[in-house]
Formats: C-alpha cells, structure tokens, sequence
C-alpha cells in the first residue's frame, strides 16, 4: 500500500504555496486504482503546454493527455516525446484538434486531422484519440461521422472516443451545433469519452450518460459543473456533479480507461493557485478511484476489461 508514496513523492521537485497540500494528496493515495488519473494539458492555460509536462511530474499524476491546439509544441510529435522523457511522464491520450479555434491545425480537412491524431497516438504509445462531434456546417464530415469513426477504429489497436458535448445556448435561445448530435450515445461508435462539465452545460444526467456507454466508455474528462449553461470545468467537488459517485462507480466496475482532470484555471490567480488546484484535482480523483482490494473483484482478482461497465 505503500508502494505510491515511494514512488511520487520523489517527484515533488519545487517548494511555495501548494506543496503542502501536493504531499497530503499522496499520503492517502492508496489503494491504488486500475484507471491511470492524468492531466489535460488544456488544465494549464494560458501556460503551455511544456508547463503541463513540468506539472504533471511534479505533482505525480500518471499520464498527460496532449490537447493539440494551437501551441506549436502540442503539434510537434518530437517536441512532446522529449518532454514525455524529461519529465518522466507518459503521454496517454491525444485530444484531435476539434475546437473552433483549431480549424486549421493539421489541415483543414477533419478526416486528415484524425489520422495525424491516430498517428501521432501511434507514434507516442497513447491509447486513446479523444474526438468532438462534427459542427453541423461541416456537412460531408457530419453525414459520414458515424460509419467513418467505425472505420478509422478497425483500422488501429488506438480507440476513437468521441465525446458528448452540448447545445449552445445564448440567453432564451439554444442552438443545435453539433451532428449527427451533441449527445454521442444516440449513435453507434465503438468508444466514447465522458466529459462531466459538458453533462453539467447539456443539464444531462451524468451517471445515466455512463449507464448508456456501458462497456464502450473508455475515457473519462473529470471536472465539475453547476448545470448553469455555461461550459465550467471546475474543480470537483466545487459544483453539483456526482463526481464522486462516478469515480466510485468506476472503481467498483474494475474500470481501466483513463481518468483526465480537465479543470478550467485560467482565472488562477498564480502559477501557484493553479497548481494547487491541479493537486486538488488529482487528491480528489485518486481518493474516490480508491476501493478496498484497489478494484478486485469478490475473489480478490482483477475485473477483466470485457466484464467492466460504468
């Protein structure tokens, strides 16, 4: 049970605000679960993601996931193993290029985005290409969606896990951006990934969600939300999500995908507040992974993935 703290607690490489809290969050990290707990590199803006890296190793998460956006380090295959090596943290996950803003990193045709993400997942030993929806006005992409995910996963051992996102809404009105559609469990693909905040922002049942992905989740975005309509990202336990249970569910079910702490700290006051978040974050998630046996099942053994479900 011990084996935890002699591990990470090497890792803890700076003193300040925060270290404190960095050292309570790996005391009690034991037992440990089967998920690996890793951190979005997106939880570190506007620091970019070298900083994510450098966080990641320092507070002891297991992995990073790369969102790939703009930062030309997020783009580049040899820049990120380095860092993956420097720092002694595995890279777990690629996060596409899906969002607005990177419409035109790694071409300008999403399908051709896909198969760098999968490239790049390949070359770097990730298992997982977490991908959005299609916006509705990109028509071709959006009416082959389905079937074409379906087959870029026959092609790789590297999962697809589309992820469920959620109407936009600007005051009374709410508009549908996404097709096939936001929610992802409508449709047939062979993995999906969970984001807790954008179940928050579609005022959607988080824990039904995971009931209707059943055997096919294999990703997980923690962070909280308070169903307000805007998309959060808060710290769990800081809204009204059932992130505990979640991570409870998950361990009991000898879950073993990835848990990603995906927070917003763009409003830290300091590097220092942003890190103390980000080992909230981890204290937290590790704590409610965390069941009697580390995830065995009745006889003591390890639930075999085909048996696992939310």
């Amino acid at each position: 049970m011990c084996l935890i703290i002699l591990v990470r607690l090497p890792t803890v490489k700076a003193e300040g605000p925060g270290v404190a809290l960095r050292l309570g969050a790996v005391a009690h990290q034991a037992p440990a679960p089967l998920a690996k707990v890793a951190l979005s590199t997106a939880s570190v803006y506007p620091e970019n993601t070298a900083s994510a890296f450098r966080i990641a190793g320092r507070l002891g998460y297991d992995g990073v996931e790369v969102m790939v956006w703009t930062d030309p380090v997020s783009q580049d295959l040899d820049a990120l193993r380095r860092l993956s090596e420097r720092e002694g943290v595995p890279i777990l996950a690629v996060h596409a290029p899906c969002l607005l803003v990177t419409q035109r990193v790694w071409s300008s045709d999403p399908w051709r985005k896909l198969s760098r993400a999968r490239e790049a997942a390949e070359a770097l030993g990730a298992s997982t290409v977490v991908v959005h929806p299609p916006f509705r006005w990109q028509r071709g992409y959006a009416r082959d969606f389905v079937a074409g995910i379906r087959r870029m996963a026959d092609e790789t051992d590297v999962r697809f896990a589309v992820e469920n996102m959620y109407p936009w809404r600007y005051r009374d009105r709410r508009l549908e951006a996404y097709a096939p559609g936001w929610d992802p469990t409508d449709e047939d693909f062979p993995h999906f990934t969970l984001d807790v905040s954008h179940a928050a922002t579609s005022r959607s049942d988080a824990l039904a969600m995971a009931d209707r992905m059943g055997d096919r989740l294999g990703h997980v975005h923690l962070s909280d939300g308070s169903g307000s309509g805007k998309d959060e990202h808060l710290v769990p336990g800081h809204g009204t999500q059932p992130c505990a249970e979640l991570l409870a569910r998950l361990a009991a079910s000898g879950y073993r995908g990835h848990v990603v702490a995906e927070i917003n700290t763009r409003r830290a006051a300091s590097s220092a507040q942003r890190e103390a978040d980000l080992a909230e974050t981890l204290d937290f998630t590790r704590r409610h992974l965390a069941v009697p046996g580390g995830g065995a099942g009745a006889a003591g053994r390890p639930v075999p993935a085909e048996e696992a479900g939310p």
